[in-house]
């Protein structure tokens, strides 16, 4: 088996630098994870709003034109350059559906992105649909009218957590390489755990929230990171973090504790036997 053939599994921190190099393309990259979605996406149900693949590709095709040698930007591409991403379905992105899991919202189109799915577009990432969540968010388990249940990526009796589950179980049955989510009393880091990935909720305002519907209630929940490493969960947060004037909360980044994490070494954890 070549490694072209391991895509999937690459820590996302070995994946980045791999496309930067033109080791890889975006378009095996994507190719990867479409098939792998295709595989298990049915069985798992974590992703929903999945974009049509072809136009998928075409942006891969897009992302390797911007890497390619002479091109004056190619120095300066995201950590996320040419990788796959979906964003949670309470999250805006523009073009897509924010359903918030809701049948009162499954019509709703966003016209403008939020600020954490700007920046991880800014960042060169490829939105390719969205991950499943509870109705509005509310709860510990993932499960809504719209798109159905998420299952467990270990055992599809079990519950996938919440309120994140659609990431958290994308995310161990790499179907993502790494995933955003939000977290109100739980949410990044339940599903996080009962999927066998590491999921972080930032201080307040560390990942400023916009555009928010309040400037109370939405104070206690906070957007952030999941991954399947340690400094795959750095790198995602030096990508969504950093201030916003037009943020109710927020506080400028931790560029020390950035950088230190992009210098890391990453080393291939051992995952548990019989993982999906």
């Amino acid at each position: 088996m070549s490694l072209k053939n391991l895509i999937t599994d690459w820590p996302t921190t070995e994946l980045s630098r791999a496309i930067h190099a033109r080791q890889v393309s975006c378009r095996e990259v994507m190719q990867a994870f479409l098939e792998r979605i295709a595989q298990l996406n049915p069985v798992y149900n974590a992703l929903v709003s999945l974009q049509e693949p072809q136009m998928l590709l075409a942006q891969a095709d897009e992302r390797d034109a911007q890497l390619a040698p002479g091109k004056a930007s190619a120095g300066s591409m995201g950590w996320m350059h040419g990788m796959p991403q979906a964003i949670k379905d309470l999250a805006p992105v523009q073009g897509l559906p924010t359903t918030l899991g809701s049948p009162l919202m499954q019509d709703v189109v966003a016209r403008e992105d939020g600020l954490m799915a700007s920046r991880m577009k800014a960042a060169g990432c490829i939105v390719i649909g969205k991950t499943n969540t509870p109705e509005f968010g509310l709860g510990s388990h993932t499960f809504n009218e719209v798109f159905g249940v998420t299952r467990n990526a270990y055992d599809t009796r079990k519950s996938a957590g919440g309120s994140s589950g659609g990431g958290a179980v994308a995310l161990a049955t790499r179907m993502l390489p790494v995933a955003d989510g939000s977290d109100f009393m739980g949410s990044l880091r339940n599903p996080a755990a009962w999927n066998n990935v590491f999921g972080l909720r930032p201080s307040q305002g560390r990942v400023p929230m916009w555009p928010s519907p309040d400037v109370y209630l939405s104070q206690l929940g906070t957007e952030g990171p999941m991954g399947r490493s340690v400094q795959d969960v750095a790198m995602l947060l030096s990508v969504q973090a950093g201030w916003d004037a037009r943020a109710a909360v927020h506080c400028p980044g931790w560029q020390p504790v950035f950088d230190a994490a992009r210098a890391g070494r990453q080393t291939h954890p051992h995952w548990l036997a019989g993982r999906p």
